[in-house]
């Protein structure tokens, strides 16, 4: 297996997380059926990153250039049936820098072999619309490629998309790329859908020749929801050919009046923002990992996500759909002028309406997606040309789906600062810091974090009230559906007062301001939601919302070793950080929280980071630091909140005008509990943080205990624990891992710097915890994981279901 290296001489720096990318080759022989001569032959790839070309048999068959949006190849004239057919996909990423975050390299998601009869229905045509849910409707479109008799069922039971004939999942990139084929894969054979048990509750048959449309009423039908993700499957049957699609019922509206509905009903935006990774797996997009992470985030308490900057994966939809998880799928982080070098400006004007018809494509049946969003922190909208592009991207968003509306993403202040040349990305500038690395000259993006990281979150925030700041971005706001507002809270109420019709959507926020826009989302429903950067860690633009301290990063420069943002309220692994608790206060979700900073810390200097309110944990374990000084910060939305340590009340606090509130004290070990109560003394809630035992064992925790070998992961978090299971952060120590039964995918840490490889078997802890993630070998029985350290050994089996 070859790996891409980390160094200091990496293009992409900290943008990607000093991997030097690289170009690949797939390779791949495969033999058709004889009867496949006789039919259709596409390929789909639902992701390569970037620059493909596709070759059957020597034969150039496609080019795709944008990394995030799948393409279908036509195969039919190039292969022959009951012979040896030749794949082979070239993919360049070498031409570095070309993105802003970790993009992974090559075949990231799955490629699938289609084999469909001569006469059937072109891919992507079936589409299903909600017309009313108050008497459920619907309407299906579909577009047959010669005439004939169509069957429209419309199923109870849930039921894959059009299935392939046979699937390559794309697991492999960067840290997991390997680049080829697997030619242990199954060949193609030709499917039969089963329909053994489902229930129809409407059935149509219709004649067709060419697209055809049908109303089709479903009484009793029950709808779709985030509180309750119910699901249909439209069957379309075209003589031999089948397709299905699975859909919910549901109406967006999205007015003034109003503000953001689905079903009538107001439903408010508490999401977050996303990056296309899945952590220590890297980009790859292994269908059970994005369901985890739409899971996690879940729980966490969001019922959004903001595709940030570009179109998710079919895999992660599905989770949506299935989970009630609501979708802004964004199209791109910048139109036509570079952030990077060799990023998508120079194509973006030539392909943006045949990229934007392929992410409605993907997107238009899945329920779960509410919303568009053209693009991310975009300064040409403040230019005469940008805000035309803006009309222009939201006016073939409504040609293609006129069910959804239409945002983009602005930061406000700059909008501003780019209009005066400041931060201004240039060839030259970025050609004069690639070869002067140690100064680290920040140019484009990166200067603007950087600027954000030395003055606060304020920076962004008050400067973008000023007069100038709306100059730039009125004409552009006017040219889409909702104002996407990047760190622009502190001008909401101004300027729905100013724009009676405008309708504000925080597309990306600070976490410390979800209490204030909770409270400005009740006083006015033009406020229709918050997307917080973000809500779960992710790789790439290293350390923008990173705290740590020397011994977890001996540099605070940013340079080589450090990995990830450090920016999530979510770390890498998938555990909740503090952040999260004082979000689920401040979004109405839990009554009172206890979070501590380091107290082997408490008053060091750490990484600076504007994207960083806090980096204390929910904990009172800190072993050795008796009488070291102790912050501790309690979120509650309560009149007043007392703190007791030991039992004896060290003082009592008022939150204003926020949801936290923090005492400085010494620490001691024992018990500590926080009591919030109402203006009237009544107790609202209480909560507690104990410190653990003496005694530290490992223990090896699996999320799952039975997992299914085709489509499962194992993850199995280590916690350097006591006796009862208490976590105990500073217990450090490097972990050693065998396992059996299952490949090792992934191994590793939270820490944001991590100059080791995630695809070690060993690893050093993070307050105390480390992931591994396995995939389950099919005939094993069980995977069997040992782990190793100086602290203790530990050993856990998972059964594996064939």
């Amino acid at each position: 297996m070859q790996l891409d290296e980390r160094s200091e001489t990496s293009a992409g720096g900290v943008n990607t997380g000093w991997y030097e990318a690289q170009d690949y080759t797939y390779e791949k022989t495969f033999i058709l059926p004889e009867k496949a001569k006789d039919e259709k032959v596409i390929l789909e790839f639902e992701g390569v990153y970037r620059k493909a070309t596709v070759y059957l048999n020597g034969e150039k068959v496609a080019y795709h250039s944008y990394g995030y949006l799948g393409f279908y190849v036509d195969a039919t004239k190039y292969v022959k049936s009951g012979e040896e057919n030749v794949i082979r996909v070239e993919v360049i990423n070498h031409d570095q820098p070309n993105s802003r975050w970790y993009s992974g390299t090559g075949i990231y998601r799955p490629v699938w072999l289609y084999i469909a009869p001569k006469k059937h229905l072109r891919f992507d045509s079936v589409k299903i619309t909600t017309l009313d849910y108050k008497e459920p409707k619907i309407r299906v479109e579909a577009w047959p490629n010669a005439a004939g008799e169509v069957k429209v069922e419309i199923l109870e039971k849930q039921i894959v998309t059009r299935k392939a004939v046979a699937g390559e999942s794309a697991d492999q990139t960067d840290e997991t790329i390997e680049p080829c084929i697997d030619e242990n894969a199954v060949q193609p054979t030709v499917q039969n859908s089963d329909k053994a048990s489902d229930k129809i509750i409407a059935l149509e048959i219709l004649q067709a020749d060419g697209k055809f449309s049908r109303e089709i009423a479903l009484p009793g039908a029950n709808l779709w929801s985030p509180e309750a993700p119910n699901l249909y499957t439209c069957r379309v049957t075209f003589g031999e050919d089948i397709q299905e699609e699975t859909f919910g019922i549901r109406v967006v509206s999205c007015t003034p009046e109003e503000g953001f509905c689905i079903n009538g009903k107001r439903v408010l935006l508490k999401g977050g923002c996303i990056h296309h990774d899945n952590g220590l797996l890297g980009a790859c997009a292994y269908e059970f990992a994005e369901r985890r992470k739409i899971s996690i985030l879940l729980d966490a308490g969001y019922n959004a996500i903001r595709s940030a900057h570009n179109p998710c994966s079919k895999a992660l939809l599905r989770a949506c759909d299935e989970m009630g998880m609501l979708v802004m799928d964004e199209y791109i982080d910048g139109w036509y002028i570079h952030k990077t070098k060799y990023d998508y400006a120079d194509e973006i004007l030539d392909n943006y309406r045949k990229d934007l018809k392929d992410m409605v494509d993907k997107d238009y049946n899945h329920p779960s997606v509410i919303m568009y969003s053209t693009g991310n922190e975009v300064s040409e909208t403040a230019q005469k040309k940008g805000i035309a592009l803006t009309k222009s991207l939201t006016d073939r968003l409504h040609e293609l789906d006129s069910t959804r509306p239409v945002s983009c993403g602005i930061n406000i202040f700059f909008n501003f600062l780019s209009s005066m040349g400041f931060g201004v990305y240039s060839d030259k500038k970025a050609d004069e810091a690639a070869e002067n690395a140690k100064k680290k000259k920040a140019v484009g993006s990166e200067f603007y974090n950087t600027v954000a990281g030395i003055f606060g979150a304020g920076f962004m925030k008050t400067g973008a009230t000023l007069y100038p700041c709306d100059v730039k971005t009125r004409d552009a706001y006017a040219n889409m559906d909702v104002a996407g507002y990047n760190y622009g809270i502190k001008r909401y109420h101004h300027d729905l007062k100013k724009y009676p019709k405008r309708i504000i959507l925080g597309s990306e926020t600070f976490c410390a301001d979800a209490y204030r826009f909770m409270q400005e989302a009740k006083r006015d429903k033009r406020i229709i939601g918050d997307f917080v950067w973000a809500a779960q860690d992710y790789l790439g633009e290293v350390g923008i919302g990173a705290w740590e301290y020397k011994d977890y990063a001996p540099r605070f420069d940013g340079g080589c070793g450090w990995v990830s943002a450090g920016s999530g309220r979510i770390d890498l692994t998938g555990k909740p950080l503090g952040e999260m608790a004082y979000t689920r206060v401040a979004f109405e979700l839990e009554d009172l929280a206890i979070a501590v900073m380091p107290v082997d810390h408490t008053k060091d200097a750490h990484s600076p980071s504007a994207w960083k309110m806090t980096n204390a944990i929910e904990s009172w374990s800190w072993e050795g630091c008796d009488g070291n000084a102790a912050k501790i910060e309690v979120y509650t939305r309560a009149d007043h909140v007392k703190l007791y340590i030991n039992g004896k009340c060290i003082g009592t606090k008022k939150p204003k005008n926020d949801c936290k509130v923090f005492f400085d004290t010494t620490y001691q070990n024992g018990e500590i509990k926080a009591v919030a109560y109402d203006a009237n003394d009544n107790i609202i809630a209480e909560r507690t943080l104990t410190t653990a035992g003496k005694e530290t064992i490992l223990v090896a925790e699996p999320e799952l205990t039975r997992v299914n070998a085709d489509t499962d992961l194992c993850y199995v978090r280590m916690r350097y624990t006591d006796e009862n299971g208490e976590t105990k952060p500073l217990a450090r120590n490097r972990i050693r891992l065998t396992v059996e039964g299952g490949e090792l995918l992934a191994f590793g840490s939270a820490c944001p710097y991590y100059p080791e490889s995630y695809q070690s078997n060993e690893t050093d802890t993070y307050y105390g915890e480390a992931l591994a993630i396995i995939r389950p070998q099919a005939g094993a029985g069980k995977v069997v994981v040992k782990a190793e350290s100086e602290l203790g050994n530990a050993e856990t089996e998972i059964e594996i279901l064939d």
